[in-house]
Order: C-alpha cells, then structure tokens, then sequence
C-alpha cells in the first residue's frame, strides 16, 4: 500500500477521537488529567548524537506516555541532509534503549505509522506543500540566495532583525508558470497571515505571537526537494497520531507559526508543552562541544543509565517529591504535569557521582542485577590484571558478590574496583624493605604475633574482636604503637599507605621490591 495512502487511513481511523486534554480550574496552564489515546514522540536530528538535553526531553516523553497508558514514539528528523553523522541514527536508538526509556515505535522497532526516518516520508511533504499551494497559503519563491543574502545583510547594516520581504508572494500566476517552465531554482513558502489564536501552553499558560509581524513567509520546502522542519514536523505529528508535544521551549515561539499552518490545512493540532531548558549550575547553556554530555561518554565512563535520569529530573520539576535515588518506575508513579515549572533546570554534573553511588547500591542489593555487576567486574578484572593474578578465586563470583557487598555505599562505579587503590582485591601487593623499616623495626615480631592470631581464630575473624584482638596484639611490641601497627598491616594486606574515603585514597604509594 502506498504510504500516503496508509496515512490517510490510519488518519480516517483515528482522527474522530482526538486526545482531550482536561484542565485543572485552578491551574490555568497544566493538565491535571488526560483521556483517551496518548502518542508522544522524541523527534532529534541525526546531525549529532544523543545528549543530556535530548535523553531529558524523551525521559519526560517517555513518562508522561507510560503514566497515561500511551504510545512513546522515536521519529528522526534527517531532512537536513548536508549535516548528517554517520552512525548517529543508529546511535540515538542504542542510547534510548540503554537508558531504559525504548520507544513503543521507531525506524527499529516499526510501527503502523511509519517510516519513522523524514527521508523515507518526502512525497507526503511534498503532496501536504502541493495543497498548501492549491488552497493559496503557500506559493513559489525564485529569490536566488545572493538576493537572500543581501537583505540579510542590510537589515544587519541598519539594525534590523533580519527578514524575507515576501517579494515573490505578489508574483502573477504567469510570471511563476514561466519560471517554473524555464527551470529557476525555487523553494516553497508558507503564508504567514494576521490573526493568530491564542493557545495554551501545558507550562507556560497561555500564549500568541503574531509571526506574521516580525518575520518573513517561511520556506517549507527547501530547492532540494527537502521539507524544513516547520512543515515536516506538523505532518509527521498530524499522520503518526500526536497527542501531545513535549519539546524544547525554544521551541514555544514557532508554536503560532505551525497554528497557522495546521489551520491552512484543516488539521486539529496536538496539545503543546514546551519545557524549560536544561543549563549548567552557573546558568549558562550546555553545549554540545562539551565533550562529556554526550550519553556515549557517560556509559563509557561506568556511568549507571538510572542515575542519568535521576540528576535530570531532580534538577528540574514535574514530580511530587524531589528525592535522590529514584527509579524509572518511581519517577512515573511521581511524575506530575501540573508540577512543571517554567524555570531553567540547572543542572550540577558534580553531584552524578553521589547520584552514581546510590543506585550502584541499589543494583548491588537485588540479587539479578548484582549478578550482571559481577559478570561485568569479572571482564574487567581480567582485562586490568590478567597477568598479575596470582590467584583464581579472585574472579569466583562468591568472592566477587562478598567485595561488591562490602564496598557498596562507598563506590561510585565499578570501574573504582579496578583502578591502584583496589589493587590489591586481585593482585598481591608487594612493597619494599625501605616502607616496612620506615614504619618499625619490629616488623617481623608483629608479623609472627599477627600470624598466630590468625591460626587461633580461623575463619572466625569479625571486625569488632578483630579490633580487640589487634590493641591487645600491639601491647605486646616493644616500642612500636597500635597506630603504627595498623599502618603495618594496611602496608602489607593492601599496598597503601592511608584509608581509603569514599572509594578514593587521600595518597597512595605502591612500590615493587627491589
């Protein structure tokens, strides 16, 4: 079946039941409950890959479809062909899905609605901008992009917001079949006219802006055969059933501009609700050139998705409780739209490693999951010390289960478990003769009384008679005193000179014997 076809079924079907949004009265601006069929969509562009701002927008997509029983949908938006990424489509999905926020339908998974990829939609754009033409709210543009460039240059020269004149919306029909008949590059633009509604906004209440007034007619098919984004967004959200729209309240401005036209095409537009964006703690912007916002870093880094999701949202609004260590599941039986504030989110990138400690926690306490931590700490103790392991047991999974209970609470990701402070979990530690006498000279009567020790209690070895245990032991060197017992120990059980706080030594000096 044609695809334009399709859609235009799938349109018929669905179109006499329309989501309503129902408001709370005293609320002018948030819902308080929805009814009838939720679709949302995540709709990036594949020019680059997944980020902290974009993972945000589909988390909130995301939990408000699996709060009201709807749909999550992943759309790319590769119109834009010249500034692709290789890899990034794929990447996005991979991203999505291990954050644990999947999409119901996408270019992977398919769906009713598809294709899920702008590119494999183009003749639906161009039939949508052929009727735009036919009814007279759009119209063909010949403006070649030196003349473009030269208004844009001369309103920057005289202090203007710079604008396209609608030069060619007053061409006569002759004059455009002419053109079009010699072959002049053109482009499609839409009408912008007067008389914009007011619409109301999930967050940020009620809204208008008339475009018309400070903007040119806008190109909704570009001279490639390309829709922009003005024109595609509308018709993939019209023909794949949106709902609703969550997206970036850069966004909220274009709102009235794509009013316009889904009343020029006779379609009920979805509800809107445009959040508020998410900064650094300093209030400046996140940009994309910061290397470590992109999710691909932060899995490499050992990073746990549910912390990810957690600092995103207890950053910014929309939940009943504002709690460290909360779930996907806990963050959708919390999650309410009423709640969403029109502040910028500021985000604090120091705080993920607490948020990364606590739910590290959680895994290690349910049983399934701490199993795949020790499959994953297994590989990476083999790939760190493979040729200074002395001993097997250390990769047994009992042994591992019984370090990962011990230091849960005080890691704040497994890759802790692997670097010189833990060492000595996997590897014998060796030191040298000059650390040892630099502590006492009575080394090997202390080692001989810790020795015995060990032989007469056994397995038996708890931590609070071992602590008596060791005053008294201490009691019985000549000169040398309980702390410096303790360092002698530390020395030869671990390597390290000092405790280790929060998974992190203050100093640590290893040596090999010489």
């Amino acid at each position: 079946m044609p695809l334009t076809q399709r859609c235009f079924q799938c349109l018929t079907a669905v179109r006499n039941r329309r989501v309503k949004l129902l408001l709370n009265p005293a609320v002018t601006r948030c819902c308080s409950t929805v009814q009838g069929d939720v679709r949302v969509r995540f709709a990036p562009s594949p020019t680059g890959f997944l980020h902290l701002g974009g993972l945000r927008t589909a988390l909130y997509n995301y939990i408000f479809a699996k709060k009201y029983g709807g749909s999550f949908v992943l759309r790319l938006e590769d119109t834009d062909q010249s500034r692709l990424v290789s890899g990034a489509a794929e990447s996005i999905e991979d991203m999505l899905e291990w954050a644990g926020v999947p999409p119901d339908e996408s270019p992977r998974r398919g769906g009713s609605v598809g294709p899920y990829l702008q590119s494999q939609r183009l003749d639906l754009y161009n039939q949508t901008a052929q009727e735009l033409l036919e009814s007279n709210h759009a119209y063909y543009c010949f403006c070649s992009s030196q003349r473009l460039s030269l208004l844009k240059k001369e309103a920057l020269r005289t202090g203007q917001t710079p604008r396209y004149d609608n030069r060619c919306r007053h061409l006569r029909a002759e004059q455009v079949q002419e053109k079009l008949a010699q072959g002049v590059p053109h482009v499609i633009r839409f009408r912008l006219e007067a008389g914009v509604e007011p619409f109301q906004d999930l967050i940020f209440g009620w809204n208008h802006h008339e475009v018309a007034q400070v903007e040119g007619d806008p190109v909704v098919i570009k001279a490639d055969g390309f829709p922009t984004y003005h024109l595609a967004n509308i018709v993939d959200d019209h023909y794949m059933m949106i709902s609703h729209v969550l997206r970036g309240s850069e966004w909220l401005i274009s709102t009235s501009k794509h009013l316009l036209m889904y009343r020029a095409l006779g379609w009920q537009p979805p509800t809107f609700g445009h959040l508020p964006l998410l900064m650094n703690k300093d209030g400046s912007k996140l940009s994309k050139r910061q290397g470590d916002i992109f999710i691909q870093s932060y899995k490499r880094d050992g990073v746990l998705p549910e912390a990810l999701l957690d600092i995103t949202t207890n950053c910014g609004s929309g939940f009943n409780t504002n709690r460290i260590g909360r779930r996907i599941d806990e963050l959708i039986s919390e999650f309410n739209p009423s709640k969403i504030t029109t502040h910028s989110a500021l985000l604090d990138l120091e705080k993920l490693p607490e948020f990364n400690r606590i739910h590290l926690q959680h895994r290690i306490e349910d049983e399934e999951q701490c199993h795949l931590l020790i499959k994953d700490l297994q590989a990476q103790i083999q790939q760190a010390c493979t040729a200074e392991i002395q001993e097997e047991e250390v990769l047994h999974e009992d042994y591992i289960r019984r370090v990962l209970h011990l230091r849960k609470g005080h890691i704040s990701s497994l890759t802790e478990l692997v670097s010189p402070a833990y060492s000595y979990l996997w590897v014998r530690p060796s030191v040298s003769s000059h650390q040892v006498a630099a502590l006492t000279a009575e080394a090997q009567h202390i080692a001989s009384l810790v020795l015995k020790l060990i032989a007469e209690r056994g397995e038996e070895l708890a931590v609070d008679p071992l602590s008596k245990d060791l005053k008294t032991l201490a009691k019985q060197t000549k000169a040398t005193k309980h702390r410096e017992v303790m360092k002698l120990l530390r020395l030869a059980l671990s390597g390290l000179q000092v405790f280790i706080l929060r998974g992190t030594p203050v100093y640590v000096e290893k040596k090999k014997v010489v």
